[in-house]
């Protein structure tokens, strides 16, 4: 019987959730958020249906601008200057992957900062970098604030991230800075991975490779947040599926503190600060 705390993302996410619609009901004009759609990725339209829903849901407006997958960059670049000077939208989420002939950054840096609700533009990058306030990347923030409802004073911890991107790894490793943890950012070229992550406090895994933390990777006790997400075949149901992330489950709860499971952990936590950044980036541009 495990003996690790199973870290409940969907439950924060409601609530999270509940709070951003509390505001929106307050407000005197509805922010909006504009989700652009190139092509006809299976799990990319899953994704945004699901932002749509939790737009409605929070009574945030929403905007589906919907391309064909040979799209080019000029009418995407289009999409996204018209959508800049909307007044009606407050947020643009540009849905990654982009199809490969696309210059994926260009179009992200053509996004106005304040309304880059990924917080991706270099612009909030470097305000985050520089701890000014900005609109920070989502899944990082999720990632926190599933950390803080374990522990809410992380001053001190040693926290490992693995990972470096952009979207993720480089923005969590900040913002663990900011909550005055001792950070290493971990990557497919460091050498002792095992032993660099047996010695964290904080574990953050964001590596694409499924099940590659061990449980003998963990420190007794440690908080763990699993962020990658793949499915595999099932290994006792012939011709199925399962879901499953970066850390070997099963042999982490034996000796984590806490851990999020996947799916219900980190995911449902992206679209409630995807709504939470919307609602900060109309109430700064209302001022």
């Amino acid at each position: 019987m495990s003996g690790a705390q199973v870290i409940d993302g969907k439950g924060l996410s409601a609530k999270l959730r509940s709070n951003v619609a509390d505001e929106v009901a307050a407000m005197s004009v509805k922010p909006g958020l504009a989700v652009i759609l190139v092509g006809d990725d299976p799990a990319s339209q899953v994704y945004v249906a699901n932002k749509v829903k939790a737009c409605r849901e929070a009574g945030i407006e929403s905007f589906e601008n919907l391309l064909p997958e040979n799209a080019r960059e000029e009418e995407i670049a289009a999409v996204i200057e018209n959508l800049n000077a909307n007044p009606s939208v407050d947020g643009i989420l540009l849905q990654l992957p982009l199809p490969g002939h696309l210059d994926e950054d260009r179009l992200i840096q053509m996004i106005a900062p304040d309304k880059d609700v990924d917080g991706l533009t270099i612009a909030n990058a470097g305000r985050l970098f520089a701890g000014l306030p900005g609109l920070v990347p989502c899944t990082p923030q999720g990632s926190l604030a599933l950390i803080k409802s374990v522990r809410e004073d992380l001053t001190g911890l040693d926290a490992v991230v693995i990972g470096r991107s952009l979207l993720f790894g480089k923005p969590m490793a900040q913002l663990l800075l900011g909550e005055n943890c001792t950070v290493t950012t971990a990557h497919s070229r460091t050498k002792n991975l095992a032993d660099v992550c047996r010695r964290a406090d904080v574990l953050v895994a964001a590596t694409g490779r499924a099940q590659m933390v061990k449980g003998d990777w963990i420190k007794p006790g440690a908080i763990v947040i699993d962020v990658g997400i793949t499915r595999i075949p099932h290994p006792s149901i012939e011709g199925k599926t399962k879901l499953v992330g970066d850390v070997d489950f099963e042999g982490a709860t034996t000796v984590a503190g806490a851990i999020t499971p996947v799916p219900g952990g980190v995911g449902p936590m992206t679209i409630a600060f995807l709504l939470a950044n919307t609602v900060k980036a109309a109430k700064r541009r209302a001022r």
